[in-house]
């Protein structure tokens, strides 16, 4: 499999398929592709897909096969921002936000990742459950905003803003932690609680989360 990703803030990746090969996507994912790919809807199993409910997504995947001869197929982004390509392999797990997940190779397995910690869960912002992608092989995520990432070493911690992180290694702890001080709780206009990463492992912020898009277009909204 070879792909291109194109565009800018509403990027799209054209991936293109020798005969045989496949790759899956959630539903509705497809913008175009030639008329040799073959689609199949699959759940690949009654608790894989309803971990795939759980963790953001259609309980279903569509699996696509070029069948006589080479094809394509693109997934376009459903939101302004980034879409990233990620090498998986056994023991490089990769821990995203709910419905970040847009396409992959058939070697690449999407199921749902539980948060250790109720509290972190409950006030960290991306909520109790996150998609895990595992395997082997090249999966594509769609991210909000633009991306940074940072390598944090053992014990080494970052404090993000509720809604901002976007992915995470296997490897990197989450927690969250109270904002001091009641002037900086009430005046700050923070929030309550912070997002805490702590190493080792690679960590991926989005600059604009979708949650704080749809805060600031509420606030122009009579009665906000």
């Amino acid at each position: 499999m070879q792909y291109e990703i194109k565009g800018n803030q509403l990027p799209v990746v054209v991936c293109t398929l020798e005969q045989g090969e496949s790759m899956i996507t959630e539903r509705g994912a497809m913008s175009w592709m030639t008329s040799n790919m073959k689609m199949e809807t699959q759940a690949g199993g009654i608790g894989k897909a309803v971990g795939r409910l759980f963790s953001g997504e259609a309980m279903f995947q569509n699996k696509y096969t070029a069948e006589g001869g080479q094809g394509s197929i693109a997934f376009a982004s459903s939101f302004p921002g980034e879409i990233r390509a990620l090498q998986i392999s056994p023991g490089n797990n990769i821990v995203c936000q709910k419905s970040a997940f847009l396409a992959a190779e058939t070697g690449v397995e999407l199921s749902v990742y539980f948060r250790k910690k109720f509290g972190a869960g409950l006030f960290g912002g991306e909520g109790f459950i996150m998609q895990k992608l595992s395997g082997t092989g090249t999966a594509f995520v769609e991210i909000d905003g633009s991306l940074v990432d940072y390598f944090l070493e053992p014990g080494e911690t970052m404090l993000l803003d509720t809604g901002y992180l976007a992915m995470m290694e296997e490897t990197v702890q989450m927690d969250i932690e109270m904002v001091h001080g009641m002037k900086n709780i009430f005046l700050g206009g923070e929030g309550l609680f912070n997002t805490k990463v702590t190493g080792p492992g690679r960590v991926w912020i989005q600059t604009m989360p979708l949650s704080s898009v749809a805060n600031l277009i509420g606030t122009f909204f009579p009665g906000r």
